[in-house]
């Protein structure tokens, strides 16, 4: 059987060699049960010299034919094909089995030309797209390059070889033996070149290196042998890509940079949120960098709380009384620092609180809230020294009288340590419900919103303290409420170009779907003609939008024999949009004939033509 009728598994008809890389050859083919085109990956034999390399293969294999998405070149098969060689050998031929893609690789493309910064940042948005979703589906890539990416004919990024790398590299007896492997150091995360456990922070790493390479025209570390490569991704840090390529501006610098950093943790955490950082640089907006594994400073979570919240306090705050009272006795007025004007000299001074030593215990941010002004002066002035003098006398009694009477308040308020409450389980309930449980309890009750794709809205997600953890009376119990799914607004792409559109839809957190094409009159070729959610409608977070673009032409039917009324009226319709007009033959009006009602000859012929155009209707003759 020659070469081009070869059949792989008894189903698939091998064709022409279409591209040939480190780890396999690939091949056009013909699923001969579906009769699809397909693309037939062929790797090479040696992979299979680990008993144990077919299994994890097709595991991941079958990992990666679950994730359909526009932007990742979907799987549909994988196996190992046994044959025996002329001399009886069992030989092992590990396959896969592909959607057939039409386009270039991007390494290819990267060999030819530079890119553009736009070329680059879309290319890349479209990588972090499909690392979104592939990590949303538990598969990490880690082998993240030119060659993994496919840009198809109409400029829409496809990443491949999903389940390909992990397979191979977890296979220790190949790593060492295989070309395709060390020739990916270029794009190697730190971790990878230490042989530390990885995740997807690390195909984050490797898609800040292919941002490097795209937006520079060359990678960020380059070496004689992959070892002196890998050793620099560990040790060196990259020029900023500004140094190599001027126009580049500082807020791309900085999300170049923030993605090679050495330690995970200071990277991106999320290919969305690089997405997103990256989206934000083209407007100028910078993200902060952390060098050297340092850990970026963070802050925790707040919640986002009810404008009035549920919770139960003393009627009477008693510090803001008494400082009221010492306020009005002083002579001077004391102010609060937010109330200084801009360009008052003023000096600060601990206020009656820190003198009677009560912040201890209390956090920075607190103590500041309490941090008091006055103006600058030469020497206090003798109203002012009796002033605060009489407010610190006033202030002291008051609070040896609060804390006599009504100290017990503050210590209910905080939790009283001697009764001992059990935390009920409101999860599941509505906030109304959870109140009413956890108010009979003699507890507080704080309400948070966190949005939530699984929870209805109006659902209590959790409790802090959470339930079953004993608790004294009085103490808030911070109730988080599910406020539904995230809503978006489907931006109107109608008329852009597809990375134009894809830039939008990605800003709008939505998911970029299928992308088909549909005749019209007016929308020019290839942009936008209707998209699918419409325009400006709400939708969830993340949802697939689907385009379809124009093709820049109409279906023209054939009117010949029609009268030319109804002709006109077809040609002329909002599906078609062309001018009509009418004619009639030479031969007819060189013998005096007139023009008729019926349509014998139409200037462009039925089926689809461009639009837009004017379309002449050849007349009978009528003779005179």
């Amino acid at each position: 059987m020659s070469e081009s009728k070869r059949i792989i598994a008894g189903r698939y008809e091998l064709g022409e060699l279409i591209g040939r890389g480190g780890m396999a050859e690939v091949h056009s083919g013909i699923d001969t049960r579906l009769g699809r085109t397909v693309a037939i990956k062929l790797l090479k034999s040696d992979l299979a010299a680990d008993s144990s390399f077919e299994i994890r293969f097709r595991q991941e294999a079958q990992a990666s034919a679950r994730m359909a998405h526009p932007t990742i070149v979907r799987v549909y098969d994988a196996g190992d094909e046994v044959t025996l060689d002329e001399y009886g050998v069992e030989r092992h031929l590990p396959y896969i089995v592909m959607e057939l893609v039409t386009g270039e690789v991007l390494r290819d493309i990267l060999r030819q030309r530079k890119l553009t910064q736009q070329e680059a940042i879309f290319y890349a948005t479209g990588i972090l797209t499909a690392l979104e979703f592939s990590h949303a589906a538990g598969v990490i890539h880690r082998d993240i390059k030119p060659a993994n990416v496919m840009i198809t004919q109409s400029n829409a990024v496809k990443v491949m070889d999903f389940g390909i790398a992990r397979a191979v590299s977890d296979s220790s007896a190949t790593l060492a033996h295989t070309n395709g492997i060390v020739g990916t150091a270029q794009y190697f995360s730190p971790e990878q070149a230490k042989g530390e456990t990885v995740d997807s922070r690390t195909d984050l790493y490797s898609t800040g290196v292919l941002l490097y390479e795209m937006l520079t025209g060359k990678p960020p570390f380059t070496g004689e042998t992959a070892v002196s490569v890998a050793y620099q991704h560990v040790s060196e840090t990259a020029p900023a890509p500004s140094l190599v390529n001027p126009n580049i501006s500082a807020a791309i610098d900085s999300v170049v940079m923030k993605a090679l950093a050495k330690d995970k943790n200071a990277r991106f955490q999320s290919a969305e949120e690089f997405r997103t950082a990256l989206a934000a640089a083209v407007t100028g907006k910078a993200v902060d960098i952390f060098e050297d594994g340092a850990q970026p400073p963070t802050a925790p979570l707040q919640p986002i709380v009810d404008a009035a919240p549920t919770v139960v306090v003393p009627e009477v705050d008693p510090f803001a009384e008494l400082l009221n009272s010492a306020n009005e006795e002083a002579t001077s007025p004391v102010t609060r620092v937010a109330d200084v004007q801009e360009n008052e000299p003023a000096e600060i001074y601990e206020d009656s609180f820190s003198m009677l030593g009560f912040d201890a215990g209390l956090e920075e941010d607190e103590k500041q809230t309490r941090v008091l002004t006055k103006p600058k002066q030469d020497k206090p002035s003798t109203g002012l020294l009796w002033g605060v003098g009489s407010g610190i006398a006033v202030l002291v009694v008051g609070l040896v009288i609060w804390l006599i009477a009504g100290g017990a308040a503050l210590i209910s308020f905080n939790g009283n340590t001697d009764t001992k409450i059990t935390v009920s389980d409101v999860v599941g309930k509505t906030y109304d419900e959870a109140v009413a449980t956890l108010t009979a309890q003699d507890l507080l009750v704080l309400k948070a919103l966190e949005v939530s794709s699984t929870v209805p809205a109006g659902t209590v997600i959790s409790t802090d303290p959470p339930a079953g953890e004993q608790v004294g009376a009085k103490t808030t119990i911070t109730v988080l409420v599910s406020s539904g799914q995230e809503l978006s607004l489907m931006p109107d792409v109608s008329g852009m170009t597809e990375q134009d559109a894809l830039m939008a839809i990605t800003n709008a957190k939505l998911t970029l779907g299928s992308i088909t094409l549909g005749d019209s009159p007016t929308v020019p070729e290839n942009m936008v003609l209707s998209t699918e959610p419409a325009a400006n409608t709400q939708v969830t977070a993340g949802t697939v939008v689907n385009l379809v673009l124009s093709t820049g032409s109409v279906l023209v039917p054939d009117v010949v024999n029609l009268d030319k009324s109804d002709a006109t009226a077809q040609l002329t319709s909002p599906q078609i949009g062309y001018t009509v007009e009418t004619d009639i033959e030479v031969s007819c009006q060189e013998a005096g004939g007139t023009a008729g009602n019926v349509v014998i000859a139409q200037s462009i012929s039925a089926g689809t033509q461009a639009q837009m155009q004017t379309i002449v209707l050849t007349l009978e003759c009528v003779p005179n």
